[in-house]
C-alpha cells in the first residue's frame, strides 16, 4: 500500500516539529517545502534543521525541498508559512494540485482587512488545526491536544495522519471559530500577562481569564461562530497555554508592560497580537460594546488611546 503524501509548507520551527512528529506514523510520507535553501540542506544532508533547533535529530526520511512542484501530487498540505503569505501561495499552487488535495492551515491571524485566513484558501478541502501546542514540546514528543476545524470527512483523514504520532484531536465543525480563537487567545494572553507583571498571583491571574473567557465567548457570537468551539483545545485549552506560561511571546509582551517597559515588539507573532487588539477594539467602540468587553477595552485603550497602566488595572479588576 502506497504511504500518504504529506506536505508541510513552512520548515520553521512548527512545520519541523510537526513533520517530525508525523514521521511517527509509517504511513506518511512527508516532504517539507521552504525557500530557505541552508534549511533544506542540512535536512537532507544531516538529518537536522540547525537553524531552529540546533542539535536535534529529524528522522531520516524527511525530505526538504525548494521546489513547489512537491505540493502538485499531495494528498495533504499543511500550511506553516506566515499569514501574510497564504493567499499568494495557495494562488500559486492551486491549479496545479490534486482535486482531493486536504488542505490544512496552522498559521494564525487575520488578514490585513479583518477578514479570515481561511477566506483566502480556495481550496474544496480545507480545514483548520489549532491548539495548546509549543513547538519545542511538539519536538520533543510530548502528548500534545490540538482541534480540527472543517468536515467531519476531513477530519477522518486527519486522524488517520495523525495515527501513532501522540498528538489528540478533537473537532469543531466551525473553521471559523477555530481560526477566530487562535487570534484571540494571543489579544487576551497580552491581557493577563499584563496584570501578571504587576501582581504575580494565580488568583489576579485567573479573575482576569475568566473575564477574557467570557469576552472570547461573546466575540465568537459576534461574529457568527459557534461559541460552544472555547471548550475546545483550541479555545480552554490554547488560552491556558498561551496567558499562563511563560514561554508565551505575548504574554511575556504582557509581562514587560506590567513591569512599566516598552511595548515595542520584534516577534511577528506578538506584533500580530497587537494588530488584533487595534482591529477589534475599534470595532467595539464603533459598536458601542465597551461594557460587554471590559478587558479587550481596557487593553485598547492603554496601548492605543493614552490610558495609563493603574487605569487599566482598576477597569480590569473590578
Amino acid at each position: 500500500m502506497p504511504k500518504r503524501s504529506i506536505v508541510i509548507a513552512g520548515a520553521g520551527v512548527f512545520g519541523t516539529a510537526l513533520a517530525q512528529r508525523l514521521s511517527w506514523n509509517e504511513d506518511n510520507a512527508i516532504t517539507l517545502y521552504t525557500i530557505e535553501e541552508d534549511v533544506i540542506v542540512d535536512i537532507n544532508t544531516k538529518h537536522q534543521n540547525s537553524k531552529y533547533f540546533p542539535g536535534r535529530h529529524i528522522h531520516g526520511d524527511i525530505v526538504a525541498t525548494g521546489d513547489i512542484r512537491c505540493t502538485y501530487q499531495a494528498d495533504m498540505l499543511f500550511l506553516a508559512i506566515p499569514s501574510k503569505a497564504i493567499e499568494s501561495f495557495c494562488k500559486d499552487i492551486y491549479v496545479h494540485t490534486r482535486k482531493d488535495i486536504r488542505i490544512v492551515n496552522l498559521s494564525k491571524g487575520l488578514a490585513e482587512d479583518g477578514s479570515f485566513l481561511i477566506e483566502q484558501i480556495p481550496f474544496s478541502h480545507t480545514g483548520s488545526l489549532k491548539g495548546p501546542t509549543f513547538a519545542v514540546e511538539v519536538m520533543n514528543g510530548d502528548p500534545s491536544g490540538m482541534t480540527f476545524g472543517g468536515s467531519v470527512e476531513d477530519y477522518t483523514v486527519l486522524q488517520g495522519v495523525m495515527q501513532d504520532t501522540g498528538i489528540t484531536l478533537d473537532y469543531s465543525h466551525d473553521i471559523r471559530a477555530v481560526e477566530f480563537l487562535s487570534v484571540l487567545k494571543n489579544m487576551y494572553a497580552i491581557a493577563i500577562g499584563i496584570v501578571s507583571g504587576r501582581y504575580s498571583s494565580p488568583n489576579v491571574d485567573f479573575l482576569v481569564m475568566t473575564k477574557a473567557v467570557n469576552e472570547m465567548r461573546r466575540m465568537l457570537k459576534l461574529y457568527g461562530c459557534d461559541e460552544e468551539t472555547i471548550f475546545n483545545y483550541c479555545g480552554l485549552g490554547d488560552l491556558g497555554l498561551t496567558a499562563l506560561n511563560d514561554l508565551s511571546r505575548n504574554r511575556t509582551l504582557g509581562l514587560l508592560i506590567g513591569k512599566g517597559f516598552s511595548n515595542d515588539p520584534k516577534s511577528t507573532t506578538v506584533i500580530e497580537g497587537l494588530r488584533t487588539i487595534k482591529l477589534l477594539g475599534e470595532l467595539v467602540r464603533s459598536k458601542g460594546l465597551e461594557r460587554q468587553f471590559v478587558v479587550l477595552e481596557a487593553l485598547y485603550a492603554l496601548l492605543y488611546s493614552g490610558s495609563s497602566l493603574n487605569d487599566y488595572y482598576v477597569t480590569v479588576l473590578a
